[in-house]
């Protein structure tokens, strides 16, 4: 675990000197006069409130230490240079760097003289992990229910993480967009509650969102004793079947067998140890069933059910006695890679005190980075971060791109696009290949329909739509590689008619550096469809000229239009184009950030890798928002800071960010609530 001196070593570097420093003379003769003289004309001068920041709110120091989140934006966009506007003066070096000194020491004061922290808040399971925890508690050998939500699935047996590689040829489908033929066998009569939608810019496991009403508490009720009541809920399907459900053969001692039982069986589902009033609970519950008539097994499964419909087993949750901390610990790791409870494993690293230990957990991580379930965190993590989930609705015009729809009753390409990231992303983590790969990959997986969506030339049937066959291909073309020009992210970032250049933009800015941008204003009028002859003459980005030159819409469109017609030469389905229906060329140059010129798409993925550690934070962020259930703030950013600085040692390895992560402060925490 960091502890608390390392804790104090990371926030002493982010501030660059002592801990000692006067940070309220720092802000009377640095910090005021800097805000007074570079930024209070766009942040609080008559009624100019650009941003949604008034820098008036912080007339004094106090009330700047109030706000540790906001002096971490303010040095984010002084840092990367988005501050002060292109039509400003641009802030003298060795200027910048002093405020930028004195802003980090005002910032590391902020963290430490506050009473709050971000920690990981009491979350309910999600669907995903309620159907994840409920197989691995009973051993079930096929799915609870179906869930949509996995976009991919495994039909060859490919995933096998302990080998070090995914296989060149691989066999996959996709129910929320294939043709459902070959749905994994299940539990009869089971049907899922709804699916917990994803967070604006986050993930679906947030504790903010995870609430459990009246209704949803009776659905678990109901949901608990469908399981248990399936007609194919028995012994040929359920592994814990002898040693849960089996009569036992002595009868005079049912009921401390019972007690026997019940005591592991609640160990696994309440992810620690439980109390003798609790176990007592279920157990006399078990026994006075019996008693009244009902069979041992019937008694068993309603029991069975009461726990699966238990708040302690929905819920993840840190208590306040300091000999659960690695218990914690377990679940929080097991539902971070595995989307489910901790095995048996687990479990025992937990009770031996041992799991909090650095060389131990880090030695449990690799165990589990090489096990089977590893596949749970592929199916969650990356459609969600890369936002597939928008695929699924990307309906382009089949008068205008006709060939993107095939067999009745019309599959859409999407089904083979949305495959292409996921299996890269499973290709990096599994073989321990560099992050960068995302942006620019000299491989791929294709199938021979996405191949010849490519322009690639193919012989034979294409297949689909119940399974695919990809294969590892070579990319010779550095167009294509990476997810941020995949015909996946091109077609859901456009209309069903024509790109959309500012939704490519908002996605790049908030999926690949986690930046995203604030909703236009409401006042702000779309860009309408022009049918006039000039129109139709013109190219997207000279269309675009009136939201440039609109005061309103300027800040944004200077940020996001460089980034999304970087990708113009992509159409609305991902298939390059050097020109316009109209004849024109496509310009997709830019400048990326203010300091990287480019003329094409190729430069861009070149000005990205010349921002790769910006990614690597990005990305870490991500994925430790990811890993905790919750959105970050500035308390996380000496952990971000300090788990990016380990990914670049290791030439940015996915491995040893999930690593570090898991090894960083935040995720170690076990206290709740504001610190004493």
């Amino acid at each position: 675990m960091m502890n608390s001196f390392l804790v104090f070593a990371v926030l002493a570097a982010l501030a660059g000197s002592s801990l000692g420093v006067d940070t309220k003379g720092l802000f009377d003769t640095e910090i005021k006069p800097f805000f007074k003289q570079h930024c209070i004309k766009c942040h609080g001068e008559g009624d100019k409130i650009k941003g949604k920041l008034d820098l008036r709110t912080y007339s004094d120091h106090a009330e700047l230490l109030q706000d540790a989140d906001r002096i971490e934006d303010i040095i984010s966009v002084i840092k990367e240079g988005e501050m002060p506007p292109e039509e400003e003066p641009k802030i003298d070096g060795q200027i910048r760097v002093d405020i930028l000194e004195g802003l980090n020491k005002t910032l590391v004061e902020a963290i430490k003289s506050s009473r709050s922290s971000s920690q990981t808040p009491i979350r309910r399971m999600n669907r995903f992990q309620y159907a994840n925890a409920v197989k691995d508690l009973l051993k079930l050998k096929v799915e609870v229910y179906p869930l949509p939500e996995r976009m991919m699935r495994d039909r060859s047996n490919y995933f096998k993480p302990e080998t070090g590689k995914i296989p060149s040829k691989i066999t996959v489908s996709s129910r929320p967009l294939g043709k459902s033929g070959l749905i994994e066998p299940r539990l009869s009569g089971v049907a899922p509650f709804p699916q917990d939608l994803r967070a604006e810019h986050g993930f679906d496991n947030r504790g903010d969102h995870l609430s459990l009403s009246p209704l949803l508490m009776e659905s678990f009720l109901n949901l608990s004793r469908s399981i248990v009541l399936s007609e194919n809920f028995n012994r040929k399907n359920c592994g814990v079947w002898p040693q849960l459900f089996e009569e036992p053969k002595e009868k005079d001692r049912t009921n401390k067998i019972i007690n026997e039982r019940l005591n592991h069986f609640l160990t696994r589902a309440f992810r620690r140890p439980v109390d003798l009033a609790t176990l007592n609970r279920y157990s006399s519950h078990a026994t006075e069933l019996i008693k009244s008539g009902s069979t041992f097994l019937d008694a068993m499964k309603e029991t069975v059910s009461a726990i699966l419909a238990s708040p302690r087993f929905l819920y993840l949750y840190n208590s306040e006695s300091k000999n659960s901390k690695d218990y914690e610990l377990a679940t929080r790791l097991s539902f971070f890679l595995w989307g489910s409870i901790p095995d048996d494993v687990l479990i025992e690293r937990a009770a031996s005190g041992d799991l909090s230990n650095p060389d131990v957990l880090r030695a449990e991580v690799e165990r589990m980075l090489l096990d089977g379930r590893l596949k749970r965190f592929c199916d969650s993590f990356p459609s969600q971060w890369l936002q597939l989930d928008r695929i699924i609705s990307s309906v382009p015009d089949p008068k205008k791109y006709p060939d993107f729809y095939y067999a009745p009753p019309n599959y859409r390409t999407t089904m083979d696009m949305m495959m292409e990231p996921l299996l890269l992303f499973e290709t990096i983590l599994v073989e321990d290949r560099p992050i960068t790969d995302l942006i620019d990959s000299d491989y791929s997986y294709r199938s021979k329909r996405l191949s010849k969506w490519y322009d690639s030339k193919v012989e034979g049937r294409l297949g689909g739509p119940v399974t695919m066959a990809f294969e590892r291909v070579s990319i010779n073309d550095r167009k294509e590689g990476g997810v941020i020009t995949s015909a996946a992210v091109m077609t859901m970032t456009s209309g069903p008619e024509e790109t959309k250049p500012i939704t490519r933009g908002a996605w790049i800015s908030g999926v690949i550096f986690n930046d995203p941008p604030e909703p236009p204003p409401a006042d702000v009028p779309t860009l309408e469809n022009d049918d006039s002859e000039l129109a139709k003459q013109m190219t997207l980005r000279e269309r675009f000229s009136s939201h440039r030159d609109n005061p309103d819409c300027a800040g944004c469109h200077k940020k996001l239009d460089p980034l999304g017609f970087a990708l113009e030469n992509f159409d609305a389905v991902g298939r390059w184009r050097d020109q316009y229906h109209n004849g024109r060329e496509v310009d997709s140059s830019g400048i990326l950030f203010r300091k990287h010129k480019f003329n094409d798409v190729v430069e861009f993925k070149d000005a990205i890798m010349s921002e790769k550690d910006r990614f690597t934070k990005a990305l870490v962020s991500h994925l430790l928002s990811f890993s905790l259930g919750r959105k970050l703030s500035a308390f996380d950013s000496p952990a971000v800071d300090l788990v990016a600085k380990k990914v670049k040692e290791s030439d940015y390895s996915l491995r040893v960010m999930i690593h570090e992560i898991v090894q960083s402060d935040p995720f170690l925490s076990h206290n709740k609530g504001d610190k004493n």
